[in-house]
């Protein structure tokens, strides 16, 4: 197949992905709300003019042009002003866009289905209505991530010998043979040979090369008992790694800057298909989480350097926030990628695709619950509050202050659409002249 081909397959994979992902999210909200009896009009992918709709009863379903996104209407969103009415008790700026929020809101209520308001509902189901679309989000993230890491697995480093060093080179020697006189490397001393397995180290199960690697390190100048399977069969063997200065690393392999002294034993390991227990994709799925809500809170300073790359001269962040038109550019340059392990390639582009997907929903989770109009979080954060604030009232022997009134946030909610709105065109313009790129 040609690679131009594999770029249009890995787009339309993600583009399919994305646009499955909305739906789902929007799946979300839809369900919870017609089951605690919220009307709900509109179910709708994308944005702007319809492409196709259906109705079925109450509820139109359709997809739209614009697909950056997706929305569940539902009646009576926001709650009538404190004196039981839409209009506004202020003509200020601020409290005519509450009002203009609340009329737009009371429109579809018809006389009678006062109770099947969004803002009628308790607090409870309100957050699970709200919740459920990121949910769904972040079941999708460990879904598809268990599916790339567990069912086909991704290739990795294991402890299945390629190479035995015959001696010890100083750190940072560009040397690719021994001189005489360079010492033996202990590895080959304690012979040790290509294609071994590693299978114990100084009397502990050897589960990964990472593991292996880290306690060669820290087992400098001591004598260690191991177990390599060589042709099937069992071997002990006695090391002794010997100490050299080489590059700081942690404890996945990651360079950390300067060099320390740590045990070394001249050995290189394969690479092979390496699946992760299932036990373990939660934490993976928890480390992309982590890794986007730093993303999430450093925002600004993070645009700023997208702004840096795309209109001057500095490198574009590859952790950084990319838009839609660089998600379908990894995803094209991902499939495209020649397979790492000769033999299987098609399991290793699915995989490289179904582990894109799962980062994105894991983006959409989290970007979904930031505590702000018109996000998600935005409305589980107005129902927060309500608690917080009938406690209160509750506390101090006052009457029931009734719903809190999130559309006086309107002007919030419009502020931040239009520095979405800035952030997709500037992600935009920075996927096309300046995008991040896989490494080959």
């Amino acid at each position: 197949m040609s690679e131009v081909l594999l770029w249009v397959v890995g787009i339309a994979a993600a583009a399919v992905g994305v646009a499955v992902s909305i739906a789902l999210h929007e799946v979300g909200h839809l369900l919870p709300a017609k089951r605690f009896g919220i009307k709900v009009t509109q179910y709708m992918v994308g944005f702007g003019p319809t492409l196709f709709s259906r109705r079925r009863g109450e509820t139109e379903y359709g997809v739209k042009a614009i697909p950056l996104g997706g929305y569940v209407r539902m009646i009576g969103m926001f709650p009538p002003g404190p004196d039981g009415r839409v209009k506004a008790s202020s003509t200020g700026r601020w409290a005519l866009m509450a009002e203009e929020a609340r009329q737009a809101s009371s429109v579809e209520v018809a006389p009678g289905e006062e109770h099947r308001t969004f803002t009628s509902k308790p607090v409870w189901q309100r957050i699970v209505v709200m919740f459920g679309g990121p949910f769904v989000n972040l079941v999708l993230a460990l879904v598809l991530t268990a599916i790339a890491v567990s069912a086909i697995g991704q290739p990795g480093l294991v402890p299945r010998l390629s190479a035995v060093s015959q001696c010890v080179l100083p750190a940072g020697s560009t040397a690719t043979t021994c001189a005489p006189g360079d010492p033996l490397a202990p590895g080959a001393a304690a012979g040790l040979r290509p294609g071994d397995e590693v299978v114990q180290f100084d009397g502990r199960p050897v589960q990964s090369w990472n593991q292996l690697s880290a306690a060669i390190r820290d087992h400098g100048g001591q004598a260690v008992d191991l177990v390599v399977v060589r042709e099937g069969q069992r071997v002990p063997l006695t090391v002794t790694p010997v100490l050299t200065r080489r590059e700081a690393v942690d404890a996945d392999g990651r360079p950390t800057g300067g060099t320390r002294e740590v045990g070394f034993l001249g050995v290189s390991p394969s690479i092979a298909v390496v699946r992760t227990g299932l036990d373990e994709v939660p934490g993976v799925v928890g480390q992309q989480v982590q890794t986007v809500a730093g993303i999430v809170v450093r925002l600004p300073q993070r645009l700023y350097d997208v702004a840096q790359a795309a209109f001057g001269t500095a490198a574009r962040d590859p952790e950084g926030p990319i838009g839609i038109v660089g998600i379908g550019r990894l995803a094209g340059e991902a499939n495209a990628l020649p397979a790492v392990i000769p033999g299987d390639e098609l399991a290793e582009r699915t995989s490289r695709l179904v582990s894109l997907l799962a980062g994105l929903n894991v983006a959409l989770f989290v970007f979904n619950l930031i505590p702000l109009l018109p996000f998600d979080g935005g409305h589980i954060a107005g129902a927060l509050w309500e608690v917080v604030k009938k406690g209160i009232f509750r506390l101090r022997r006052r009457p029931d202050p009734g719903p809190v009134d999130v559309a006086k946030a309107m002007p919030v909610a419009y502020g931040v659409s239009i520095l979405l709105v800035g952030m997709s065109v500037l992600l935009l313009y920075a996927d096309i002249v300046r995008p991040v790129t896989l490494n080959r």
